[in-house]
């Protein structure tokens, strides 16, 4: 009996989850899929993603070849599965090290008024350039490679975290609470810990979504021009990079890098409204 109560119980909490919040629950299904199909591609791959067999080159979608070939005879679904793991790096990646130095700097130049002015104009500068112009201003001054991919994209998204976090502590930094902290002693740092960082984790985590959504994104931008990851790694933007020249004669070298791109960006961005409507994040 209590096991059947248990599973109706359980039951009733998904149906009032999925009807509260659809696109949260949506996102994070698809979300869930293509992270496993990026986990466990050596399990799921049909071949070696740079194995090159010149024989089959060009070859449509078959049972052999589930997303057909490229021009080198390499197997697109492998290199595809692969390029899930590139992706989803360089995103959690560039959202974590943005919000890690975003989010510390942003507590500084928010608290204290003599930084604020200097800071802000500084970073008012930085994001009159266009993100994506920075990332290759950035990545022509160095080696191409996964982890300069990372540090080029987080540069330009700093100043949006900072922005936001800026915004939370000048309205926060005068709270009853916080002056009733100083009033007892309590220093900056913890101040700044204790009291201000606890109310940005809402914000933050919303912010993060769209930040890795962005970042994916611009990484395969940055690819397909070929100043982001190197030619033999297989990412989207490299798989899609490679097919531009035969997209007359194999356009599924372009078209399943391209859907699965535009899938994931879309489940993190469902994830990131679900959790702005949960979490109740304003703006």
């Amino acid at each position: 009996m209590a096991p059947a109560v248990e599973r109706h119980g359980l039951r009733g909490r998904l149906r009032r989850t999925l009807a509260r919040h659809p696109t949260l629950v949506l996102g994070l299904a698809a979300m869930l899929l293509i992270v496993t199909g990026g986990v466990l591609a050596p399990v799921w791959r049909t071949g070696d993603p740079l194995e090159m067999r010149p024989a089959e080159r060009l070859q449509a979608p078959s049972a052999e070849h589930w997303f057909g070939s490229d021009n080198f005879g390499r197997d697109v679904y492998t290199r595809t599965l692969y390029g899930t793991r590139v992706s989803l790096v360089v995103g959690a990646a560039v959202a974590l090290g943005s919000l890690v130095v975003g989010t510390a700097l942003g507590l500084v130049i928010g608290f204290y008024r003599r930084l604020d002015s200097v800071m802000m104009r500084v970073m008012d500068g930085l994001m009159a350039i266009p993100a994506i112009l920075l990332a290759l201003a950035l990545m022509a001054l160095m080696k191409a490679s996964v982890r300069n991919v990372i540090i080029a994209l987080v540069i330009p998204e700093i100043p949006r975290v900072i922005r936001v976090v800026r915004a939370s502590v000048l309205s926060l930094r005068e709270h009853t609470m916080v002056e009733g902290a100083r009033a007892l002693g309590a220093r900056t740092p913890r101040v700044l810990v204790r009291y201000i960082l606890p109310a940005l984790m809402a914000p933050l985590i919303v912010q993060a979504t769209y930040i890795c959504a962005s970042a994916i994104l611009f990484e395969a931008y940055l690819s397909f021009l070929g100043a982001g990851t190197p030619p033999h790694i297989p990412s989207w933007g490299n798989i899609m990079a490679e097919g531009k020249t035969y997209v007359q004669l194999a356009f599924w070298i372009i078209l399943f890098p391209g859907l699965f791109l535009a899938l994931t960006v879309l489940a993190i961005n469902l994830i990131g409204d679900g959790l702005r409507e949960t979490l109740d994040v304003r703006g």
